[in-house]
């Protein structure tokens, strides 16, 4: 039957609706992190390619004459860290194996220890309160 949520979304027996709440805005805290996570990865991406584009700039001013303003930014700009001994490689690293690490296994701890695992209880519940059922894209789960 698809009018009903599969069992990965179904509260255990005995878990009380404090505890599905809990867990939904530790979900929600994730799902923020993800964001941030990916703007950080967004960053490190743009800074390497403005620094190839900055290289290129500088090929461009030395071929236009201004071989002493190509020379600067070349030996003072291209290539420099973005933070005190650091290219943005080695933030995403320390972030993913910090900060983030820590993050993502407390919240899986938590699923684990109070859901058994399962994830998005509360959205789960939402859904089954704001769906109206037997209306078609309304189903509760894919049929297939």
């Amino acid at each position: 039957m698809t009018d009903r949520s599969d069992d990965a979304h179904t509260r255990p027996d005995g878990m009380d609706d404090a505890t599905v709440e809990a867990l939904g805005s530790l979900s929600e805290a994730l799902e923020v992190m993800e964001h941030a996570r990916g703007l950080l990865y967004g960053f490190h991406r743009l800074t390497g390619k403005a620094d190839f584009t900055l290289g290129e700039a500088a090929g461009k001013l030395r071929d236009a004459g201004h071989a002493e303003l190509a020379d600067r930014i070349e030996r003072e700009l291209v290539g420099r860290n973005v933070i005190e001994g650091r290219w943005t490689f080695q933030i995403v690293e320390d972030f993913d194996d910090g900060y983030y690490a820590l993050f993502t296994e407390l919240e899986r701890e938590a699923r684990d220890r109070l859901a058994g695992g399962r994830r998005h209880l509360y959205e789960a519940e939402l859904k089954e309160q704001r769906r109206t059922h037997g209306e078609p894209g309304h189903e509760a789960r894919p049929t297939s």
